[in-house]
């Protein structure tokens, strides 16, 4: 099972301040045990929202709007990509994630199970 785990991105990160050392040592080295443990498959921090594009779609056409963008509390900083037995195991791995904007400001993970191609089959034979 895959799962992701997003972080959201903070006042700092949207302005492109970098994190403390100690925060970055932290992070390399929970990195370092899930790849240790077999589990990570992908991780990155994310460019600020100043630097990004958001493209909706509506009544078949595209519109383009150049970042940056509003609200930081709905915007993902970074994220964590791993392959484990369980959403418990997950769940573990999660809990174990260093305070990637310091200790002292609340943060959350936001863990999401990838769905599968496989998982999407039945809805392609109902098209079909």
């Amino acid at each position: 099972m895959r799962f992701i785990m997003l972080v959201r991105a903070s006042k700092d990160s949207e302005t492109g301040k970098l994190p403390d050392p100690e925060v970055v040592a932290a992070v390399m080295k929970y990195r370092e045990e899930l790849k240790q443990a077999g589990v990570l498959l992908d991780v990155a921090a994310l460019s600020p929202t100043a630097e990004s594009a958001r493209i909706r779609f509506s009544g078949g056409k595209s519109i383009v709007t150049d970042g940056p963008f509003a609200e930081t509390k709905e915007v993902v900083g970074g994220y964590w990509l791993i392959s484990v037995k369980s959403k418990t195991e997950a769940i573990e791995w999660a809990k174990r994630a260093p305070q990637s904007c310091g200790a002292d400001k609340e943060w959350a993970i936001e863990l999401r199970q990838l769905r599968e191609l496989e998982q999407l089959e039945p809805a392609v034979t109902k098209v079909a």
